[in-house]
Parts: structure tokens; sequence; C-alpha cells
């Protein structure tokens, strides 16, 4: 995966919706990043948790910043991260060098709209700052929340295909299809 490329980043100003803020990494996310990166609930369709020891050694005391990665801020705490990387070397040819979306939220911030809403801006920044360009998303098709969301943010099924052990669904969200 690369980054998006010739984008300005950060964004002038973070990305605020009705409840939420997506802004850049900082150091006092790492707890969550951690918290994030060892759930298992999290993981169930990513191929498991890291291990919190591990992360706790390894992470560095101010997280990563690059074009397209974004916490999602609820009241000044971190609940989630979304990724927006160019697809390179991805597994499917109908995905190779588009922009991906990827999302991770705390569990304690599922069902109620959270990631919608904060997928819904990311995606709306991406086409105000990247117009014309396709996403791609790819999830297990048991993921059943994950599928869920994809339809709403008006993701397409391109293909189904085995990896990782599981099925899997790559969606592909036109420039032309709104969020919604």
């Amino acid at each position: 995966m690369e980054d998006l490329g010739h984008v300005a980043w950060p964004p002038p100003e973070p990305i605020r919706t009705e409840r939420l803020v997506l802004r850049e990494p900082e150091a006092r996310d790492r707890a969550a990043f951690i918290e994030l990166l060892a759930s298992q609930k999290v993981h169930a369709y990513l191929g498991g948790p890291r291990s919190r020891d591990e992360l706790e050694r390894e992470l560095p005391a101010a997280p990563e910043r690059w074009p397209g990665s974004f916490v999602v801020d609820l009241d000044g705490a971190m609940i989630g991260q979304i990724l927006l990387r160019r697809a390179t070397g991805h597994r499917r040819p109908a995905a190779a060098g588009k922009a991906d979306l990827g999302y991770l939220f705390l569990p304690r911030a599922w069902g109620r709209g959270y990631a919608t809403e904060a997928c819904a801006a990311a995606l709306g920044w991406f086409d105000c700052t990247l117009p014309g360009e396709p996403v791609v998303l790819t999830t297990q098709t048991a993921n059943v929340g994950s599928m869920r969301l994809a339809a709403k943010l008006g993701f397409t099924e391109v293909e189904r295909f085995e990896a990782w052990g599981a099925e899997q669904w790559l969606g592909m969200r036109s420039p032309a299809t709104p969020s919604r």
C-alpha cells in the first residue's frame, strides 16, 4: 500500500461531522491504537489481534502520520481509524492502483453510526481532493457489519474471492456515487 501521492497533508482543517472529528494521529492516541490493534473483536475478520506486549514495545510514542490516515475522534478521544491508501500489490487486479478504504473502530463505538458518519466524511474529503477517482473496499463476506457499511457508503460488488482462509468481498465506489 502506498499513500495518496501528491495530496496536501494534513488537510488545512480537521474534518468535522455532526458528532466526530477526523484528524491526524497524535501522541495522546497511542493507548487507543494499542487497544484497537490488540482487540480480538476488532480483528476477528482481520487475521487476529496483535499481542499487547508486542504493541507496547513496537509502537512509537507518537503514532505514524501519512496521507489518508485519519483518527476518528469523539469528544476529544480516539474511537477509531480510517485509512485511505493506494492499493498497490493488491490480490485482485480490479483494485490495483485505486484508493482503498479501510477502517477500525473500538468495540465500544460499534452500533452508533460512527463508522458510517466518519467513512462518509473521509470519502467526501477524498472526492474533493482527488475528483473522479474510484475507491475500493475489501472485507470478509462473514463480516456482516462491514458488508452493511459498504452498502450504505455506495460500494457495489466487483467480485468475491478466497483469501486468508475465507471468502472476501471486493466492492467499488465510483466517484459519481454519493456518500450517504
